[in-house]
C-alpha cells in the first residue's frame, strides 16, 4: 500500500532547532528505507522565506499498521518535530516508480 505523508512542524520558536537536532537520524532512516523500497519520494515543505516547516513523503508499506509502526519510531515524531501529520492512501503510477530505480 502506498501513502502520502504530509507532516507539519511545530510553530514555536524551538521548532527549527528540534528539526535540525533530529535531521541526521531522520535522513539515515530515510536512506535505509529508500534502499528497502519503503520510501519512494520526499521533500521538505518550505515557507515563503525558504525555511523548512514540514515534510512530504510518499511511502510504501504492506499495511497501515506497518506504516504506523514506522511513525512511532520516526525521529521527527519522537523528537517532537512533526506536530500535525496527515496520512492518505495513494497509488503511484509505475512510470514514476521505474524512474526512481534507474
Amino acid at each position: 500500500m502506498q501513502f502520502i505523508i504530509t507532516a507539519y512542524d511545530g510553530k514555536d520558536e524551538k521548532a527549527l532547532e528540534r528539526r535540525l537536532q533530529a535531521r541526521e537520524e531522520h535522513l539515515k532512516g530515510v536512506e535505509q528505507r529508500s534502499k528497502d523500497g519503503e520510501h519512494l519520494y520526499a521533500a521538505a515543505i518550505l515557507d515563503e522565506e525558504e525555511k523548512m516547516i514540514g515534510s512530504m513523503m510518499v511511502v510504501e508499506y504492506p499495511s497501515r499498521e506497518e506504516l504506523n509502526q514506522w511513525l512511532k519510531e520516526e525521529p521527527y515524531v519522537t523528537g517532537k518535530v512533526w506536530e500535525e501529520i496527515e496520512v492518505q492512501q495513494c497509488k503511484v503510477p509505475a512510470l514514476f516508480t521505474q524512474l526512481n530505480k534507474d
